[in-house]
């Protein structure tokens, strides 16, 4: 079965040596995916909604460039360097998936790789056949 692989061109895929996403068959999955601007640096500091969407524009776009959408989406993890601004990633996840809605874990971790990110989000599509 083809493997496709999606980059977002983060500075980080050739670093740590993955891919924004990867799709086989009518699997698409999407890594965890930091508020990384488009020009570089991160998106909203100190604001988790405001990358909580910067997240989610980024995986919308590596879901359509592996041929998916966020309808597609079947699993979300949402992954917070503070568990208490979870309803504030909540509100920002329920704009977009309100309708869809993926099974979703909410989760702490210490830290990320740059510490002015607050959340990160994987999500996992299946493309109907």
């Amino acid at each position: 079965m083809p493997r496709q692989l999606v980059s977002s061109g983060s500075y980080l895929e050739p670093v740590i040596g993955f891919s924004r996403a990867v799709r086989v068959g009518n699997i698409v999955m999407v890594g965890g995916t930091a508020p990384i601007r488009a020009e570089g640096g991160t998106a909203a500091i100190g604001d988790v909604y405001g990358q909580t969407r910067r997240c989610l524009e980024i995986i919308a776009k590596a879901l359509a460039d592996a041929g998916a959408s966020l309808e597609h989406v079947t699993r979300t993890r949402i992954i917070l360097t503070d568990i208490a601004l979870w309803k504030d990633a909540a509100r920002a996840h329920a704009e977009a998936f309100a309708d869809i809605r993926p099974v979703t874990t909410l989760m702490q971790v210490t830290a990320f790789v740059d510490p002015d990110w607050l959340v990160e989000i994987e999500v996992d599509a299946v493309i109907p056949d």
